[in-house]
């Protein structure tokens, strides 16, 4: 389905007909370049009291990917997300975000925490808080943002993919399948979220941390040793959280192994020990 906010249409990837029913509303994130189908190997495997939504951030996918920076901010990502939930009338939900996702789901957590009633969170980061790393941080995103603008979509992902963030995906059968659908983005997109919600600019949410009350699920692959280490100190940071690092997994354990992903997300979902009050709240609007 499509949504209107701001003026910029968002693609939703939902089941309509379970609107407004008693399921609990699970919002799927995905990372830079990626897209909602990227949650499809997950999505048909949530259990049956849960809504799975998965969106295409702005400037990806089928979402519009307006010229002005301003939409790409990360307040106005929060705001954007928060948008898509008041339309679809989730008063709370779970939320799951990778890396850039992740990201955004902190910032829009530490924003709106009384809406999020549990969070999963892979390879991701709530900031940088050292100035000196913020600034240089910026200046790495807005050269990477020049690179895309100038090489072109192609040519970015080819370069991209050789970073050793992503050296495991490029074993995967169906990469070539993976890198294409990247490429199918636009550049004004792409390089506009890359220079907008750089992590640099992104305001440090690390001492909000403390104020969250969700359960929150942090995961990161044993070949990412610096989201592995980010990833203790949020666990650290967050009064109810647990840190599953998967062994043999580097940056984007999702794609990477899909099936011990999606055992990690339904053993948090099944024990979560909302489910049973949330369920009934929600029995009784329907």
């Amino acid at each position: 389905m499509i949504l209107r906010v701001d003026g910029i249409d968002f693609f939703i990837r939902i089941n309509e007909a379970d609107l407004n029913s008693a399921k609990i509303p699970l919002l799927l994130l995905h990372g830079f370049s990626g897209c909602s189908d990227d949650w499809e190997f997950l999505i048909n495997k949530i259990p049956s009291n849960f809504l799975p939504i998965a969106i295409d951030l702005i400037g990806h996918g089928f979402t519009e990917s307006p010229e002005d920076s301003k939409f790409y901010t990360a307040c106005s990502i929060v705001n954007q997300i928060n948008n898509i939930t008041e339309q679809l009338n989730f008063e709370k939900f779970i939320i799951c975000g990778y890396s850039l996702g992740g990201r955004a789901a902190i910032s829009y957590m530490c924003k709106f925490p009384n809406k999020v009633i549990a969070a999963i969170l892979e390879s991701s980061t709530a900031g940088i808080e050292s100035i000196e790393d913020k600034k240089e941080r910026v200046e790495l995103d807005y050269l990477l943002a020049d690179k895309i603008k100038s090489e072109g979509i192609n040519s970015f992902m080819d370069f991209w993919f050789q970073t050793p963030l992503f050296e495991r995906l490029k074993n995967l059968s169906e990469f070539n399948q993976l890198k294409n659908k990247r490429q199918q983005n636009s550049v004004i997109g792409l390089s506009n979220m890359i220079a907008g919600f750089s992590t640099g600019l992104m305001q440090s949410c690390w001492d909000k941390l403390g104020a969250i009350n969700s359960q929150v699920l942090l995961i990161s692959g044993e070949n990412d040793p610096k989201y592995c280490g980010i990833n203790q100190n949020l666990a650290a940071k967050l009064v109810h959280s647990q840190h599953k690092i998967i062994k043999e997994a580097g940056h984007n354990v999702h794609l990477e192994m899909p099936d011990v992903f999606t055992k990690l997300v339904l053993d948090f979902l099944n024990n979560l020990e909302i489910n049973n009050e949330l369920q009934l709240e929600n029995n009784k609007k329907v």
